[in-house]
């Protein structure tokens, strides 16, 4: 599913245009990613949290000549899934 479709159904899941279904999915968004620039977690129970996580900086190879790298130390937003949403698609 792409973000016109997921703006779609939400439009025909809550009864609105499509333009403030895209509205409430790009606010929605913006939040989320607001909250987690800022270091806090996001939590929707029943859905699952987003949070950051910080990796070490660390050595790898490269696949193509297999020759040693650096890999720099970074932040990744994590997803992780609720017990309900984990049931529902199983």
């Amino acid at each position: 599913m792409n973000k016109g479709e997921l703006v779609n159904a939400i439009a025909a899941e809550a009864s609105l245009t499509k333009a403030d279904a895209k509205k409430a999915l790009d606010a929605t968004v913006g939040a989320i990613t607001t909250a987690l620039k800022g270091g806090d977690k996001v939590s929707l129970v029943g859905f699952g949290t987003f949070s950051i996580v910080k990796k070490e900086a660390r050595k790898g190879i490269n696949p193509a000549t297999k020759q040693p790298i650096d890999i720099a130390a970074k932040k990744v937003a994590k997803f992780k899934a609720g017990a309900e949403l984990a049931e529902a698609v199983q």
